[in-house]
């Protein structure tokens, strides 16, 4: 995918009304652990910075995870860049729920793991999956820590603003062609081989595009 970052910020030329990294950082943690989208205005104000910072260095396209997540936000995106292609990882609701609710993060080295073993059986036209917990090293177990946001409350709150908001930009997408769907088979071992033939790659193709 190719930008213009330039033009974000022509159209986003403002600042978040907050003090340094510090602040805006307070920001975003009170949004996120609410369940609750993070603003437009400062979604595009840190996108443009990383794509501007991108560009001075060369860099000649990008990847975006979890973005955009709302019909204007995907309007505004296509004014400033070109995208080529948008993969929908698709995952058993009941599965994304156990996921969330299993992460857990090492309060000393900051490093995240996942203590849910899931193995869900096949019902109701939904597939079968199955994945094995991601478990610490023996020096980290003692120190693991839950993330503030990952409640049942607010893991099902934010998926009630997937299905209203973000939910449509697939059909967005759809309609212009760019849109792949890709049901996850189980965890990462199981999953990235198969990503990466749907995508006609291979795994020391994209190990050499990262390094670059």
């Amino acid at each position: 995918m190719r930008c213009r970052s330039k033009k974000i910020l022509k159209l986003f030329n403002h600042r978040v009304s907050c003090k340094g990294t510090g602040g805006l950082s307070e920001v975003l943690t009170e949004i996120v652990n609410q369940g609750k989208l993070v603003s437009d205005e400062i979604i595009f104000n840190l996108l443009s910075k990383r794509l501007e910072a991108g560009e001075s260095k060369g860099e000649s396209g990008f990847i975006l995870d979890g973005f955009p997540r709302t019909i204007r936000q995907a309007e505004i995106l296509d004014e400033v860049a070109e995208i080529d292609l948008v993969v929908n990882l698709k995952l058993r609701e009941d599965v994304l729920v156990e996921k969330c609710l299993g992460r857990r993060i090492c309060s000393q080295c900051g490093k995240g793991f996942n203590v849910a073993s899931i193995n869900a059986k096949a019902e109701n036209g939904r597939p079968g999956m199955s994945m094995d917990p991601l478990l610490p090293p023996q020096h980290c177990a003692s120190k693991l820590i839950t993330r503030a946001d990952d409640t049942e409350h607010v893991v099902k709150e934010r998926l009630r603003v997937y299905y209203e908001k973000s939910q449509p930009v697939e059909d967005f997408y759809k309609s212009q062609g760019k849109l792949m769907e890709f049901d996850l088979p189980g965890g990462i071992p199981e999953s990235w081989p198969k990503l990466l033939e749907a995508l006609n790659l291979d795994d020391s193709e994209v190990k050499r595009s990262a390094v670059a």
